[in-house]
């Protein structure tokens, strides 16, 4: 009798709730960092923004379904979380405030209408993903993302008290609890570590004055998510061009997320997957034009906790899916839920990044660098040039206005560096290649 593949092996209603609910709280400050950005640049009420949140909740649990469940040819069927591209968030800030909101949603659905389409041509890109290519992306993802596990730990950007050593406190008490669980348990206490780690952060934070309730008790209990709230979606050609190129971008970073959890799980992703899970982004990105809600791609931060955890189950992030449709139907409990201090997500967040960072490496140890010295090099520069951004933000500021989406993504900047140098080193006749694989 053939066994399921732990991807496809269905867990008991307990364990899929609780191990889902952990993926939510790993995902959740990231999920609504994007909406309160554009809410601010488009000068919404502060109902339209709360209804801006819920509708990216609502939407961001049906892309994580159509992810993780598949039906026809969408989606990768891996535990893959889908949360909203931050590489989207400039070009959406000017054209809120130029163009309106109606500007973004019609820009947003053509965009997704275009990937769409493009999946699987983008796909066959797969040749140019050998470890030497997938172990540097999936290093460079988990180092881009310490650092946003760092700016939680310290308080969060602009908090008052950021740096203050009881956020540092909290965050060490989080790590230093995830750390004792998985030394000290096994089976499924272990697997919900980080979901046991922020509870003790949480239980140690409200006494301390860090947790802050207010507008659970004022939100309502029931939102309706409701098509085209902000008005009938405006098509302009130049915002439509800023948001293709956000798609672009975003159909990398999701290819390395893929294959980060392809290596994490065990499971060889083959052309079709991959066309499945971006055909899956766009879509998802579409719906969120209708929807009232962004371009959307595989959450790199939810890639760390899969591994951290050791729970591959997709039907885990499904349940993470139904959550997310919950939290965003129920606005009183995605305020509860957004009541969880940075300082304890911060914990959490450097050892799921760490972990990424970690799996990277691990990929790149099938490596044959003794035989092929250029290996060396196309890690080295990759990594090199995918850090840029983040230890020196200004680096690319006098580059054309265009060309900041990708300039300032060191996960996308990293990933295309080690594609080209791969190509350049290892597949002179890299075109032919690329042929080819339209007539296998």
């Amino acid at each position: 009798m053939q066994t399921k593949h732990p991807v496809d092996q269905m867990l008991p209603t307990g364990q899929l709730f609780l191990y889902g609910l952990q993926h939510v709280l790993a995902m959740y400050a990231g999920a609504v960092a994007v909406p309160l950005i554009i809410a601010g640049a488009a000068h919404l009420t502060k109902a339209e923004t709360a209804f801006l949140i819920n509708a990216d909740m609502f939407t961001c649990g049906i892309a994580t379904l159509i992810q993780t469940l598949g039906f026809w040819k969408l989606g990768i069927r891996l535990p893959v979380i889908q949360g909203v591209s931050f590489a989207a968030v400039a070009p959406m800030v000017i054209i809120a405030r130029s163009m309106g909101m109606e500007a973004v949603y019609g820009a947003v659905i053509v965009a997704g209408l275009i990937a769409f389409f493009l999946a699987p041509y983008f796909s066959k890109l797969l040749h140019f993903f050998p470890p030497v290519v997938t172990g540097s992306v999936i290093t460079i993802i988990g180092i881009s993302l310490l650092p946003v596990g760092v700016e939680w730990a310290a308080g969060g950007t602009g908090n008052a008290n950021y740096g203050a050593l009881t956020n540092l406190f909290i965050a060490g008490i989080v790590l230093l609890a995830i750390l004792l669980i998985q030394k000290y348990f096994k089976g499924f206490i272990a697997n919900i570590s980080v979901l046991l780690g922020l509870f003790i952060g949480m239980l140690i934070a409200i006494p301390l004055g860090l947790v802050n309730f207010s507008g659970v008790t004022t939100a309502p209990w029931l939102g309706i998510d409701r098509p085209f709230y902000f008005g009938f979606p405006k098509f302009d050609w130049g915002a439509i061009g800023a948001m293709i190129l956000v798609m672009l971008v975003t159909m990398v970073e999701s290819t390395g997320d893929f294959l980060a959890l392809g290596e994490i799980v065990g499971k060889q992703i083959d052309e079709e997957d991959l066309a499945r899970g971006l055909r899956g982004d766009g879509f998802a990105t579409m719906l969120g034009g209708v929807l009232n809600a962004f371009p959307y791609t595989a959450f790199a931060q939810n890639v760390g906790l899969v591994g951290l955890s050791g729970v591959k189950s997709r039907f885990v992030v499904a349940t993470s899916g139904i959550i997310l449709v919950a939290l965003g139907l129920f606005p009183k409990l995605a305020t509860l839920i957004a009541s969880i201090p940075y300082a304890v997500l911060g914990g959490a967040g450097i050892a799921m990044f760490g972990v990424v960072a970690a799996n990277g490496i691990k990929t790149l140890s099938r490596v044959d660098f003794e035989n092929n010295p250029h290996n060396i090099f196309i890690v080295a520069i990759s990594i090199g040039v995918g850090l840029i951004p983040m230890v020196a933000p200004d680096f690319f500021k006098m580059f054309p206005a265009w060309s900041q989406i990708i300039l300032h993504s060191g996960i996308t900047l990293g990933s295309l560096t080690a594609i080209i140098l791969n190509i350049f080193f290892n597949y002179p006749n890299s075109l032919t290649l690329y042929k080819k694989s339209f007539t296998n």
